[in-house]
């Protein structure tokens, strides 16, 4: 996907907020999400235009993969909210494909055992702002800058070939919690954009329930789902993948 324009103030206003609040305005906090992936389509055509088509969940087997994200943040003067994640990515395939595989101009043979690994690591400064709050609940919106390290590799044969994608995407925030109890909660968190011109696109959604267990401490489990790719001159890769997720968040002010 092409880097869209976000205008400058988008990414120097977080940090001049945190400059200029007062330490006792600063409530930090650590995130830690654990789980396990799962692939539920994830089709690659490198270079678009004389590569061949592969699917890593039709033409191959891709295995269940665990994986963990951090994130570490703090809420400002109680509107704002910063956050940096860090979310790498490892999904593995294998299978025989029953025809050759042109990829990035290497051939591997038809009915020869193929392995291919799929990388996809995130790396995001988010923005939120509390757009609405009541006694049960809250909306947050904001944006995202998020700097995505991809890879997809195949091995058979003797031969190797990758294609490696490093880039920078802007997304929308959207949070909203709802808490019908004071221990219990229902929590959706979303990042998301699509290019104009149908280039690409990338969504990461999470839903599922919350649990306080200590005024400080806040456990979770859901379904994340990130999906999107791009379609352009270099990479035709689109993929869907599911997370059955398990959270922990530690207010550390």
């Amino acid at each position: 996907m092409k880097p869209a324009f976000v205008p400058p103030v988008l990414s120097v206003f977080p940090i001049l907020l945190l400059l200029a609040l007062p330490a006792a305005a600063v409530e930090p906090y650590a995130d830690l999400e654990t789980g396990v992936a799962f692939a539920g389509s994830n089709d690659v055509r490198i270079p678009p235009d004389t590569g061949t088509d592969l699917s890593f969940t039709d033409d191959l087997k891709s295995d269940p993969a665990p994986f963990f994200r951090i994130r570490l943040g703090a809420r400002l003067a109680d509107r704002h909210q910063l956050g940096l994640l860090l979310a790498p990515l490892r999904i593995d395939a294998s299978g025989i494909p029953g025809e050759e595989i042109n990829f990035q101009g290497t051939v591997f043979g038809a009915g020869s055992p193929l392995d291919a690994r799929y990388r996809f690591d995130s790396y995001r400064l988010a923005y939120l702002y509390r757009l609405k709050r009541w006694d049960a609940g809250e909306v947050d919106l904001g944006v995202t800058a998020k700097i995505r390290d991809a890879e997809i590799r195949l091995d058979a044969e003797g031969k190797r070939a990758w294609k490696k994608d490093t880039g920078f995407v802007p997304l929308l925030g959207l949070r909203v919690r709802w808490n019908p109890t004071r221990a219990f909660g229902l929590l959706l968190e979303a990042d998301a954009l699509a290019s104009p011109t149908g280039e690409g696109r990338a969504e990461d959604l999470f839903l599922g329930a919350t649990w306080r267990a200590r005024p400080r401490l806040e456990l979770r489990g859901g379904y994340r789902l990130l999906e999107g790719g791009a379609d352009v001159e270099s990479v035709y890769n689109f993929a869907l993948i599911h997370y059955l997720s398990f959270g922990v968040r530690i207010t550390l002010g």
